[in-house]
């Protein structure tokens, strides 16, 4: 069976932290009848923010599945954390889902994690719908947000509601497809809108609208185009066929607002997401997605992994073909063969065994001992590679130590555990104290690591104070001939190679090429030379920091029919890595972050003169609403404790939000400052 005959949505909700997005995904449970009650993010029953650190802090930190039913669709809803700190679980979350719901706050608009989840989404190719939320809300304005959205995020924004009231007189909305009113009496979830006419006072605004609406949508349908140019009526039914269309070809953005908390503004989104988002087997097939049909061989992808404290699961999704209990799948990146288990069903903290999965679905399964995140699993007879999960690189450092000795290796086999769940921890050795090294992308996110070490491992560690994660790279070519040679006692080792460096643009990391030829290394110690490079690059030459963004190329070497291993090759390697790092001219890069200020006009002089003392650029400022928001970009090293000296130049009602932008070179005196 072909998956688009399946009437199913597999999508997400994502947005910027407190737009509302996990209130807005608890009300979805409330109506499609999958909770009795309705779950709320502040005092802690969110049913989808299961996790005892999500409810304590009162935001998600892990991406969490439930499936509902509406008018005859299943959903698939993957709700997604929007702090910054946690955006692995946006990025591996879009990169299998077929559609997305972007919330905005009515407020604030547009806010940083809003639009790099919306590039992320863009990269991915995944059809989108807004919803404006909090309208009910002091200062909040669904036009201003529709125009934010055309011009922030370059996109067409496709009005289809507009607002009844507004701020605390916020009570309904204006379905400018029906030119009907859509009116919640109260905030009785239980109770449907009342459909009633137009308000009088917003028909000629109402009829305007429409106007617009209907010249961009008829541009997907000839007919509909002819039909319009003719003067004649145009069905609602194949207004909305046409819209489904603009939205998978990614014509236009269509926005619809509400007030989630206040219950108002659900129904009509849930109507929309099934009207309106792809069908797993509706977006062409491509190589990374294959076309959805159950009866092809099979191809899934990994994209997260978690530990309840029994059994390691993995969520899959099912491109194409069947995933059965009881099979035995390749994974085509370690060329290793799994057995699945067990499958689940997942809503949120609860699983429901099943015994088949089919194209389209996504699920969870046990069994898979070496399947990580971004790994392929496809039929033994017909293997395929799908592209992979990309992860951000972590910018913030602490050093961890047990407090008891005995736990030493407990926290090793915890850290391991919780880098294979979050690929974006990386743990490391310092090789000058042997501490060990937990990097994230940012201090909530290593915080809430260092908790799941006490209350899931029961390991209580030191941390160290938060410390930048600098890299380390070349600003010019070197080249090096090494000869590694140990004659002393027991087998020789020998092994000899010529190694060029080369400086790359920012964020390409390190690159290795062979071009060997004539068998002057055999080709079974190319992979040595590689290996022994990336261990040297782990500790660059000016401060210990991983040396990134270069070429490692091996030119040349020799080899002793006796003597030579992959040992030795791997030791020269690392020796000539770091001889020629020497010669190439290392430089020490920082991480800078893209910070949005949103602070009364009063304080924005102040605000400004504190970031150009934190060696900022201020990029833009303007204003929203009667606020002025600054748009800069500061060294990471000169954000720790911002909050407090901002609440200080502002009174406390400034607020900020920053995310990773780029890595940038030190200045001179801040590499000199770095220990050697």
């Amino acid at each position: 069976m072909n998956s688009n005959d399946r009437n199913l949505r597999n999508i997400g909700v994502i947005a910027h932290v407190d737009a509302g997005k996990t209130t807005v995904t608890e009300r979805i449970l409330f109506h499609t009848g999958e909770n009795h009650r309705i779950g709320e993010v502040h005092d802690g029953s969110a049913r989808m923010d299961f996790d005892p650190q999500e409810r304590q802090r009162g935001i998600t930190i892990d991406s969490a599945a439930v499936s509902v039913q509406w008018k005859g669709a299943q959903i698939n809803i993957i709700d997604t954390p929007g702090h910054i700190d946690f955006n692995v679980e946006v990025r591996r979350a879009l990169r299998v889902l077929d559609g997305a719901v972007v919330v905005f706050d009515g407020v604030a608009g547009v806010e940083p994690q809003t639009e790099t989840n919306w590039r992320l989404a863009d990269g991915y190719g995944v059809p989108r719908i807004a919803f404006v939320n909090k309208l009910d809300r002091v200062g909040a304005d669904f036009r201003r947000v529709v125009s934010m959205i055309g011009e922030r995020l370059g996109v067409k924004a496709l009005v289809l509601q507009l607002p009844i009231g507004a701020e605390g007189g916020f009570r309904g909305v204006v379905d400018l497809l029906a030119m009907r009113s859509l009116v919640w009496p109260h905030d009785d979830a239980s109770e449907p809108p009342q459909v009633g006419a137009v308000p009088p006072e917003l028909l000629d605004l109402a009829v305007r609208e429409r106007e617009r609406l209907l010249e961009a949508v008829v541009e997907q349908d000839d007919e509909l185009l002819l039909a319009y140019l003719n003067g004649q009526a145009l069905p609602v039914e194949a207004l909305r066929r046409a819209i489904r269309k603009g939205v998978l070809a990614q014509a236009f953005v269509p926005v619809l607002g509400g007030s989630a908390y206040r219950n108002r503004g659900v129904e009509p989104l849930l109507d929309a997401v099934v009207d309106f988002l792809p069908r797993p087997g509706d977006l062409p097939a491509t190589e990374n997605r294959p076309a959805a049909d159950a009866r092809a061989p099979l191809a899934a992808l990994a994209f997260k992994l978690a530990h309840d404290g029994h059994a390691g699961m993995v969520f899959v999704r099912v491109y194409s073909g069947r995933l059965r209990r009881g099979d035995t799948v390749l994974n085509t990146v370690t060329g290793r063969v799994e057995r699945v288990s067990r499958l689940y069903e997942v809503h949120a903290d609860e699983r429901i065994d099943i015994d088949e999965a089919q194209a389209g679905d996504i699920v969870a399964v046990v069994g898979l001992k070496d399947t990580l995140t971004g790994h392929t699993l496809s039929d033994r007879a017909h293997p395929v590679q799908l592209e992979t999960i990309s992860v951000p690189e972590p910018v913030i450092d602490v050093a961890l130590e047990p407090l008891r000795q005995a736990d030493q290796q407990a926290l090793t086999a915890a850290l391991a555990l919780l880098q294979r769940e979050d690929p974006s921890l990386r743990v490391r050795q310092d090789a000058e104290s042997g501490q060990l090294i937990l990097s994230g992308m940012g201090e909530l996110q290593l915080e809430v690591a260092v908790e799941r070490l006490r209350s899931r491992h029961g390991i209580d560690a030191a941390v160290g104070r938060p410390e930048v994660a600098y890299r380390e790279s070349i600003s010019k070519e070197a080249e090096v001939n090494h000869v590694h040679r140990k004659q002393s006692g027991g087998p020789g080792q020998f092994a000899e190679l010529r190694l060029r460096l080369a400086p790359l643009e920012r964020g390409a990391g390190l690159r290795f090429e062979s071009r060997i030829t004539g068998g002057a290394i055999p080709k079974e110690f190319i992979p040595a030379v590689e290996a022994g490079v990336r261990r040297a690059a782990q500790s660059g030459v000016l401060a210990g920091f991983p040396t990134v963004d270069l070429q490692a190329t091996l030119l040349d070497g020799s080899f002793h029919e006796r003597d030579s291993s992959t040992l030795a090759f791997d030791l020269a390697a690392a020796a000539a890595f770091r001889e020629a790092a020497a010669q190439a001219g290392p430089v020490l890069l920082e991480p800078v972050m893209a910070v949005e200020v949103i602070t009364p006009q009063d304080h924005l002089g102040d605000v400004i003169g504190d970031l150009h003392r934190r060696r900022g650029t201020v990029r833009a400022h303007g204003s929203r609403g009667n606020a002025a928001v600054i748009d800069a970009e500061v060294p990471l090293k000169e954000m720790f404790g911002y909050i407090g000296s901002l609440r200080a130049l502002s009174q406390g009602r400034a607020q900020y939000t920053m995310q990773f932008d780029r890595y940038r070179q030190a200045a001179a005196e801040r590499a000199a400052s770095m220990p050697a």
